[in-house]
């Protein structure tokens, strides 16, 4: 074996239960390598009511598809009030103990790669490789508290804000090197005023970009494998647009539901909007389709992971509706575009990225800050499209998403480690 890689993410969980996800990927990959990964989560999955019984201790151990899953005692919690802070300071604390019995009883990591999205496990991360006199790689997957700033309306000047991005750039500073999923963290870094370069603390050489990606086997696999018997899905008679996600407020699919009813009021052209996740606003919209007869959106609801490659599949053109914000300027990591990719299909994107990359590889068509009748009027450009013309765009969309392969990206983590 060579190195032995500790992996922390609290919201793993979710990859534990799926058998997915950006660590899971580099886990297998790693193995395929000759690296020993162990991956840490906590016993709380975030994106369900699903929790993980821990019966002594404060933590189990798990293997999944021969990687060890160290799963790490929380307290449950719902929504994102007091509890789920609590929830990220217990996952802080028990990392501690259970660092140290995990590595008395296996091994000592030659390296940790600890993963926001919360900060706090870069903290322990950090402070923990120390103990072990080992290198620690801070990833970081959101930026807190700019993103805080951003979405929630905390004031930048505000006390708490303050000591927060004091941390983050504590966190920056103490890093052995530094992961942005985004590719403008240099920028950021930069904006702030931290870098070395201009008079700062943080060394940019140390930073660097691994995107989010798609592991192609995997989505092929389960394409093949987990189907679903549809009828909207299988018509062949309609042009088919795909959203996959949440359906909450904060999300604002309502405009993609005033884009379907332009779209039906402008086109002859049998064009149908399949939307599959689920939220508190999912009902509100199915009764605001009812009641003003926007017959061509169907909510299908949510599906487990492994179907979604075989409902991509089916598409004509994914959707991706984003809400414009300050942070969109460093950049990109949304896991479902690069499903999207995946799919071999185009994708209409209403939010203009930094470093799009659905600009970049031109595989779609991006209009920034689209009211419902520019992305109607994109939709049914699409469905209008030549044969050939919209071929190219599904042959760059497969390009995209072979250079972001997990296979690929993995090669970048090991350049670090």
């Amino acid at each position: 074996m060579k190195k032995t890689v500790w992996i922390w993410n609290h919201y793993a969980t979710s990859m534990y239960k799926d058998r997915a996800g950006r660590h899971y990927s580099f886990a297998q990959n790693l193995r395929k390598r000759g690296y020993n990964p162990v991956i840490f989560c906590a016993s709380t999955n975030h994106f369900s009511n699903e929790n993980i019984e821990i019966e002594k201790n404060n933590y189990r151990v798990d293997v999944i598809d021969e990687i060890p899953f160290v799963i790490i005692k929380t307290p449950d919690y719902v929504g994102n009030a007091r509890k789920r802070l609590y929830n990220m300071m217990r996952f802080y604390k028990n990392l501690f103990p259970v660092a140290k019995e995990y590595a008395k009883k296996n091994k000592k990591p030659d390296v940790i790669l600890a993963s926001s999205v919360h900060p706090l496990t870069l903290i322990a991360g950090i402070k923990i490789a120390k103990k072990f006199k080992v290198p620690c790689i801070c990833e970081v997957r959101d930026l807190w508290p700019e993103s805080i700033v951003a979405y929630s309306g905390l004031k930048r000047t505000s006390l708490i804000a303050k000591v927060l991005y004091r941390g983050e750039k504590w966190i920056y500073e103490k890093a052995d090197k530094l992961i942005f999923t985004m590719e403008g963290g240099t920028d950021y870094i930069i904006e702030r005023g931290w870098s070395k370069q201009n008079g700062g603390s943080i060394d940019l050489k140390k930073v660097y970009h691994i995107n989010n990606g798609v592991d192609l086997a995997a989505f092929k696999r389960n394409q093949t494998i987990y189907k679903l018997e549809d009828r909207d899905l299988d018509n062949e008679q309609t042009f088919k647009v795909i959203y996959t996600g949440s359906i909450r407020l904060v999300n604002n699919i309502k405009t993609i539901v005033d884009a379907a009813r332009v779209v039906k009021n402008e086109t002859v052209n049998q064009i149908i909007f399949l939307i599959y996740g689920d939220g508190s606003d999912k009902k509100n919209l199915e009764d605001f389709c009812k009641k003003n007869n926007i017959d061509n959106v169907v909510f299908k609801g949510y599906v487990s992971k492994n179907k979604i490659p075989y409902v991509l599949s089916k598409s004509n053109l994914n959707i991706i509706h984003f809400e414009d914000n300050q942070i969109k300027k460093y950049g990109a990591s949304l896991n479902k575009m690069f499903e999207y990719f995946a799919s071999g299909k185009p994708t209409v994107s209403d939010c203009e990225f930094g470093y799009d990359l659905i600009k970049k590889y031109h595989c779609g068509v991006v209009v920034d800050q689209a009211d419902p009748k520019q992305l109607a009027k994109t939709i049914i450009h699409f469905s209008n499209m030549p044969g050939s013309e919209y071929q190219q765009y599904c042959e760059n969309a497969l390009k995209a998403a072979k250079d972001y392969d997990y296979q690929r990206l993995t090669e970048k983590l090991i350049e670090l480690i």
